[in-house]
């Protein structure tokens, strides 16, 4: 990403390449980022800093600057067609994401060659009504043999490349306001919020580790919410004429805003930064482009769906695969930004590797990862157990949450009996405490209140004795 922007500031005759490679020089010598040396070589202003981060997706005007061969454009046409049956301009317009002045071009030829006919007649061919001819049906179904895919038209992997460099997730900058507000839904400490914002500032990666039930996967999945900024992903990526699926409903959180399919690519799709969570059942499969012998098309592996935004490796140290080949499988994307995928063909690509990564683990860091790993995860940050006032604190926001009045006297005498057992405190318990207590309120149809004899009950029902 660093190559990108010097390339970018370049092109645009800002700077030179000696003014350049003096920059580089002293992010090398200082660390920090490339931008920031820039400035502060009074090379760029901070307004041609943010404007090198702004994508807008490019509408094309003709085929040639959609990046696709028209071979490919006109099967994924008449793949479309075959399930509409009768359509229009507009109709395929929609589906592919593509004008309808480049589409009207594409039916235009497929008249001519007789695979459709105008089914219902109109003044404007692009009002017109069109059908599969069945020429044009057998030409599809040897299409949909081929591949299977009718979404959106593709964008080329170097459209792709670009749009994530640009929107690179070492551009954001996050304050402590941002933080605290994405933060306010649990309680934590002013001084952790000061470990985790320069944390997430650095875009390096984070070991979150420590005793489980304390939080780690609720503070990487809020950290991801503190993330600023929109994106675009493209819903399909094509690399070496095969299609690869990016956008996904589940991993990605669209932004729905009607003026966008009016101006902008549509062929792209505004989300907010990814968050994407893998535990136990990760694999390395799972990092592997997946191809569906039925569908003849990929979908994209988790780490290509993050990038831009947040991985989470959660669990980790429990994984089916041996943690140690995992993080053999992680040590060149986490240093050079970068990550190689290969077809079932056997072309190999470049694909960038552009993402916050996130391990969480409740197992002691030198069990799972040696010291040459370690050293590449710049923060390392224990989430221990509560504080007693910090429990206290936890216990009170619940009950508060839940309308239940907080006793101080029932308080006390939970903790007596984490004391007396011998028991650590931990940040889960609390709301999985008081759940009980809602639940046998609502067994009996009263309102849920706290008591020394409800605490005894629930204690023996949760813990382990």
């Amino acid at each position: 990403m660093i190559d990108l922007l010097g390339q970018r500031v370049l092109k645009k005759g800002l700077i030179s390449t000696d003014e350049l490679a003096q920059a580089v020089e002293r992010q090398r010598l200082f660390g920090g980022r490339l931008g920031f040396h820039l400035i502060a070589l009074n090379l760029i202003s901070e307004s041609d800093l943010s404007d090198f981060f702004t994508f807008t997706p490019h509408i094309p005007t003709n085929l040639e600057e959609t990046n696709l061969e028209t071979g490919f454009i006109t099967d994924l046409i008449l793949k479309h067609c075959v399930f509409l049956k009768k359509f229009n301009v507009a109709d395929l317009s929609d589906k592919t994401k593509l004008p309808s002045s480049l589409i009207l071009e594409i039916v235009t030829e497929l008249r001519s060659d007789r695979f459709i006919e105008v089914a219902k007649g109109d003044i404007s061919l692009a009002a017109s009504e069109y059908a599969l001819t069945d020429a044009g049906i057998h030409r599809a179904i040897q299409c949909l043999e081929e591949c299977r895919y009718t979404g959106p038209a593709p964008v080329s992997l170097e459209e792709y490349r670009y749009a994530i460099g640009i929107q690179t997730i070492k551009s954001i900058e996050i304050t402590e306001e941002q933080l605290k507000s994405a933060f306010s839904k649990i309680v934590l400490s002013d001084d952790k919020l000061r470990t985790y914002g320069p944390a997430i500032n650095s875009t390096k990666p984070i070991f979150l580790y420590g005793p489980p039930g304390n939080g780690k996967t609720t503070i990487a999945e809020l950290i991801g919410d503190s993330l600023p900024d929109e994106v675009y992903i493209p819903y399909a990526v094509l690399a070496g004429n095969q299609v690869i699926i990016v956008y996904d409903q589940v991993n990605h959180r669209a932004i729905n805003k009607e003026d966008d399919d009016n101006h902008l690519g549509r062929r792209w799709i505004k989300i907010k930064r990814p968050v994407v969570i893998a535990g136990g059942e990760l694999t390395l499969k799972t990092l592997d482009l997946n191809f569906n012998q039925d569908s003849k098309y990929y979908e994209a592996p988790l780490q290509m769906k993050a990038n831009n935004g947040l991985f989470i490796v959660d669990d980790f140290g429990r994984q089916i695969v041996d943690p140690q080949t995992l993080l053999n499988r992680w040590i060149i994307p986490l240093d050079r930004q970068t990550d190689f995928l290969t077809l079932h063909t056997g072309m190999k690509f470049e694909i960038p590797f552009d993402q916050l990564v996130i391990f969480a683990t409740n197992l002691p860091p030198k069990k799972i990862a040696d010291d040459a790993f370690l050293r590449r995860l710049r923060y390392k940050i224990r989430v221990d157990s509560p504080a007693k006032e910090e429990y206290r604190n936890i216990f009170k926001k619940i009950c508060d949450s839940n309308l239940i009045q907080f006793d101080e006297e029932a308080f006390d005498y939970l903790i007596h009996k984490y004391e007396s057992s011998k028991r650590n405190l931990s940040c889960c318990d609390p709301r999985n405490l008081i759940d009980q207590i809602i639940d046998l309120a609502s067994f009996d149809q009263k309102p849920p209140v706290v008591t020394k004899a409800l605490l005894d009950k629930v204690w023996e029902n949760y813990f382990v004795l």
